[in-house]
């Protein structure tokens, strides 16, 4: 198992992971929602790496790309030390240390370049992430009323934060 920072050339393996995760239904995009060309993919990843304050990590096993973790800070000054981080991780690698690994790459990463704080959503119901959040430390800010529409009913998010 290895983590490391996404590469251009991950693209389409990419977003073939991103589309698999979709159909958890716990992240944003519905599942089969995600239109997202590997072309478009792939500009999205150079853009990303562009920036100094935004990163993908990937944790890849014998090849193929099982889990990620985006950390995309802010674009203006007064936020640019603040992330928005998300999380996705294959359901049968879920469990084997993944998340945690991936979490400690980017708060090393995070504090490497200057953001001090990281923040994140989950769905309410979400228990394993939400718990997995707590453990990384992240501290509930927050409830979200009625943020998101699930197969026709409202889910309310939970927002949490992380200072480094």
């Amino acid at each position: 198992m290895m983590i490391r920072p996404i590469e251009v050339r991950d693209a389409e393996n990419f977003l073939e992971l991103c589309k698999k995760i979709d159909e958890s239904g716990f992240m944003l995009f519905e599942p089969g929602e995600r239109q997202t060309t590997v072309e478009q993919q792939s500009k999205s990843i150079e853009r990303m790496l562009s920036e100094p304050n935004k990163m993908i990590f990937v944790a890849e096993t014998e090849n193929k790309l099982v889990g990620f973790l985006a950390v995309i800070g802010g674009d203006v000054k007064r936020n640019r030390h603040s992330a928005n981080v998300v999380l996705g991780v294959l359901e049968d690698y879920q469990g084997q240390g993944i998340a945690t690994k991936l979490f400690n790459k980017a708060f090393e990463w995070a504090k490497e370049v200057g953001i001090l704080r990281l923040g994140l959503t989950v769905m309410k119901g979400n228990d394993k992430a939400f718990n997995l959040y707590r453990k990384m430390g992240f501290v509930l800010e927050g409830e979200r009323v009625q943020s998101l529409r699930v197969g026709g009913e409202f889910v309310n998010e939970y927002y949490l934060y992380k200072l480094l």
